[in-house]
């Protein structure tokens, strides 16, 4: 019986698991030596291999699958500094003095209309991650589902939307309020 065209080019495709079972330690080991971190290695090399099942398949000469692999790693380490650089990861517990201080007064002032409007004032790539967190009450990890962004990315998102949401809401608060128009 003859091959079709797609049945002999799976045949042509590297098992995935083989490819893991040969390639995974020397991976790992270049990615070790990249990051100095066992976790940041594991993940980097875990994110390589997520990125051959989803692309591998694009790669016609199946001899350079190694050397796809090393580079694949390479570049996904050089944009992950890049990010790291553009956007630091900071602990809000150990920086509480760069988060504004929301004045009682303005808290008890608002109303859902007001930080509806807030929100909408904040970066849109904040929005996002901020309401599915507070509005619909979903886990950071439903959220790196939804919005399909690394868990990490979400946090940082949600802690940085919330410092531009606490400023729109204080520089809000020198305008009045729905509650504050009705009173005579």
């Amino acid at each position: 019986m003859a091959l079709t065209s797609g049945e002999s080019h799976m045949a042509a495709r590297p098992d995935f698991e083989i490819l893991v079972d040969r390639y995974y330690a020397a991976l790992y080991r270049f990615a070790l030596s990249l990051t100095r971190k066992e976790s940041d290695a594991r993940d980097l090399t875990q994110q390589t291999f997520w990125l051959w099942a989803r692309k591998g398949h694009q790669l016609h000469d199946p001899t350079k699958v190694k050397s796809w692999l090393f580079t694949t790693l390479h570049r996904e380490f050089l944009q992950t500094q890049r990010r790291i650089q553009r956007f630091p990861h900071q602990e809000l517990e150990h920086n509480p003095d760069e988060l504004p201080t929301v004045p009682s007064r303005v808290t008890e002032a608002l109303d859902s209309s007001t930080v509806l409007e807030c929100l909408g004032r904040i970066d849109s790539i904040f929005q996002a991650p901020v309401a599915l967190f507070y509005l619909e009450s979903y886990s950071y990890q439903e959220i790196a589902d939804v919005l399909n962004v690394p868990l990490g990315t979400v946090k940082s998102r949600i802690a940085r939307g919330i410092r531009q949401l606490q400023s729109a809401v204080i520089d809000h608060s020198g305008k009045p309020t729905r509650s504050q128009k009705k009173q005579p």
